[in-house]
């Protein structure tokens, strides 16, 4: 998949398009829905495929007091999006001059200049523009002016909760509790974070079960502090199942700024330090809880393990 980037890159006048553009943080299935449709229409009209999005959530510009906890980084939504057979990415550098231009003036600028769309891609609910204020019917008379077809597609719901569309505000709502099942039915896969090994007090190592570290960044939207059984993919390709705990370790601390993720890898050994690992979440398996002693939290340990090893099938 080719990236390019706003104000910056513009299509061959040979290359044209089927495009789809949203901010797709999380790349859910009804994201991977719209991608299909892309990709069927691209190969309806022989042109390629693109998906134009975001470079951080437009709300940290238009209302950063309430915008979300991100899903996915823009390296993970794009290694995704190219999952998913897309050509072209084009990066919106969204700002608040991106924030104030008029719908036809953005379609202008990236669908028809830099992209030269045939075709657009949108979920019925879509708008966009300044102020929100270009919809579905507003693109279907800006193509009928630029020679491009619109296509609206019904948003997915799940099977288990019809009565609302699969959305990134209820997969943070899953993740929130701690329902990481849910989460990865609405994502089409388990939930993943990525981060950086970190050195951390190595009370993990002093009773006998060592962890990779990973801080929880507040911008992302982690699951809930509890225990879970989940797996760790190495950037090797290497994949290990694993007990994770994410929390303040209240055992150790009474008080701590912020949760910390630590994997325990069943079976391995090795040094993670300074290694960038994704972890993905499997299955709920208890909350957090203050133990009374190093005993105590040993043998939950032990059980953790024991249940994450069983439910994986390691």
């Amino acid at each position: 998949m080719e990236i390019l980037h706003d104000r910056q890159d513009r299509l061959p006048d040979t290359v044209s398009v089927a495009s789809t553009i949203g901010v797709f943080d999380g790349v859910h299935i009804g994201h991977q829905a719209v991608f299909r449709q892309v990709c069927e229409v691209a190969d309806r009209l022989g042109v390629e495929s693109a998906v134009v999005t975001f470079d951080t959530h437009p709300a940290y510009i238009v209302r950063p007091e309430s915008a979300p906890r991100l899903l996915t980084s823009l390296e993970r939504k794009l290694e995704l999006i190219e999952a998913e057979g897309i050509d072209f990415a084009y990066i919106i550098h969204f700002d608040e001059e991106r924030a104030a231009t008029h719908p036809e003036v953005f379609v202008e600028q990236v669908f028809i200049d830099a992209l030269h769309a045939r075709a657009i891609v949108v979920g019925e609910d879509f708008h966009f523009g300044k102020g929100r204020s270009g919809n579905v019917e507003g693109l279907r008379e800006i193509g009928e002016e630029w020679d491009f077809e619109v296509v609206a597609l019904e948003l997915i719901r799940h099977s288990e909760d019809a009565r609302e569309p699969v959305s990134s505000t209820k997969i943070r709502r899953a993740l929130a509790g701690g329902d990481v099942d849910r989460a990865a039915l609405m994502l089409g896969r388990p939930y993943t974070v990525r981060g950086v090994v970190e050195r951390g007090d190595r009370r993990g190592s002093g009773i006998g079960f060592p962890t990779a570290n990973l801080p929880v960044p507040n911008v992302m939207a982690w699951p809930a502090d509890a225990v879970y059984a989940g797996w760790c993919t190495r950037a090797n390709g290497d994949r290990h199942p694993c007990a994770i705990n994410i929390g303040r370790r209240p055992t150790f601390y009474e008080r701590t700024e912020q949760s910390l993720l630590e994997a325990h890898l069943i079976d391995f050994e090795g040094d993670l330090y300074g290694e960038q690992i994704d972890v993905s979440f499997a299955q709920f398996l208890r909350s957090e809880r203050k133990f009374d002693g190093i005993d105590q939290l040993r043998a939950q340990l032990t059980d953790d393990i024991d249940e994450s090893r069983s439910l994986l099938g390691s």
